[in-house]
């Protein structure tokens, strides 16, 4: 049998019941609390506390809080007005059913809430399920499009150089045709020199070769000049950087060293602020030196001050903000890891193949920060992005297969573990 307690307290306004019941030593975590319209029930073991109410209450705006040894529960009333008593005077028979019914409603409110629950984690399952099903669809279409465009380009080269092969071969037999011409004109002079040589008696002096002299004029008159000597300049685009001719984006990478020559050069911190620093502390490559190491020896946060002061003198660098939203992932400040990453991702445009490591770092740590915020389809954007830049990347690959399990519901939860 359980303990009846009745050392309570309780007070009262025109619209308000407080109630205060001791828990003798009670653990917070074993206190049971029921409360209905005209009900009320503070059980902790071996002792029990029950109360039924004189008037109907409010329930859905009535409150209880727990700790320093006592229970303290707020009820709302219905109407306006002064109690009696706190508890009507029944016999054990009526206190029964009040009971029993109190029990029911408060079932069914259980039972209302896990309705509720069940279908908002349907709904959000539903829209992560959709949000994966529209990410795949654009990059199949992507794929698609790639594949067509490539297409198109192949057959324009083809076309391209058909054309040029059929021009070469209707040049060479016009030159053939030419050739053949001059042949049978030659032919026919000395066809005709030869007879009137013939006719007039006379003989034809030939040189060594056996031709006629006619017929060396002739040929030594149609031969073209003799080219003239020069030079001719011969000049290399410049390459920056080792990527093939056909796959070269020479414009972006020329603005991305552009980009950071600007950045290395700005310095946006006040001199003022600055006149009591040592000379090493106004570089931006030592605070970042010194900050990388910081994060190796596991002091996350001395690593933020030297990027914080880093990014002061120049906020131009990506790698800054990128380093220090690893250090707010590791410190669970998860909304600035996405701000920093995101300033990373920015400075990191336009997308060339050195800076291709950095933006996979960039986009892993957003996407981490965006699933400890149980932002799933998110998360997974970020990490498809890193994939496409680091395919071959069997960690991140099985990152995503986790999330995509997490967002269909067939992996393990992390909020429930």
């Amino acid at each position: 049998m359980p303990l009846i307690v009745t050392d309570y307290s309780w007070t009262q306004t025109d619209s308000t019941v407080c109630i205060s019941v001791p828990l003798k030593g009670g653990k917070v975590e074993k206190v049971n609390i029921l409360s209905t319209d005209e009900y009320l029930k503070v059980h902790y073991p071996p002792y029990l506390f029950e109360a039924f109410l004189f008037e109907l209450v409010d329930d859905d705006r009535s409150t209880a809080k727990v700790g320093n040894g006592i229970a303290v529960i707020s009820l709302q009333k219905r109407t306006n007005k002064v109690w009696k008593h706190l508890m009507m005077t029944t016999n054990d028979k009526e206190k029964k059913k009040v009971r029993e019914r109190a029990l029911l409603k408060y079932q069914e409110k259980l039972s209302s809430e896990s309705r509720s629950k069940a279908e908002k984690q349907h709904a959000e399952k539903k829209y992560a399920l959709e949000t994966m099903m529209k990410l795949e669809k654009e990059e199949r279409d992507s794929i698609l499009k790639i594949k067509h465009n490539e297409r198109e380009k192949t057959t324009a080269e083809m076309a391209a150089w058909q054309l040029r092969r059929k021009q070469k071969v209707e040049e060479e037999a016009q030159l053939k045709l030419q050739s053949q011409r001059d042949n049978q004109d030659i032919l026919k002079t000395m066809t005709e020199e030869q007879e009137n040589g013939c006719s007039e008696g006379g003989m034809v002096k030939l040189d060594q070769r056996g031709n006629s002299d006619a017929k060396s004029k002739r040929k030594q008159a149609q031969l073209p000049a003799p080219r003239l000597v020069g030079n001719i300049q011969v000049t290399f685009t410049p390459r920056v950087f080792p990527t093939a001719l056909r796959e070269s984006r020479v414009p972006e990478e020329e603005e991305w060293l552009k980009k950071q020559a600007e950045g290395r050069r700005a310095v946006n911190a006040d001199v003022e602020e600055l006149k009591d620093l040592r000379e090493e502390e106004r570089n931006p490559d030592w605070l970042k030196d010194k900050g990388d190491k910081c994060f190796a020896t596991g002091d996350y946060l001395g690593a933020v001050n030297a990027y914080n002061l880093a990014i002061r003198l120049n906020r131009q660098i990506p790698a800054l903000y990128s380093n220090r939203a690893a250090c707010h992932l590791k410190l669970n400040n998860v909304h600035k890891a996405i701000e920093d990453s995101s300033q990373a991702l920015a400075l990191l445009t336009p997308p060339v193949v050195v800076n291709a490591a950095a933006r996979a770092r960039a986009n892993v740590r957003r996407g981490s920060a965006f699933c400890q915020l149980q932002l799933y389809a998110e998360g997974l954007q970020d990490y498809q992005a890193a994939l496409k830049i680091d395919p071959c990347n069997e960690a991140l690959q099985a990152d995503i297969q986790k999330i995509k399990d997490i967002i269909q519901g067939t992996g393990p939860n992390p909020e429930t573990q």
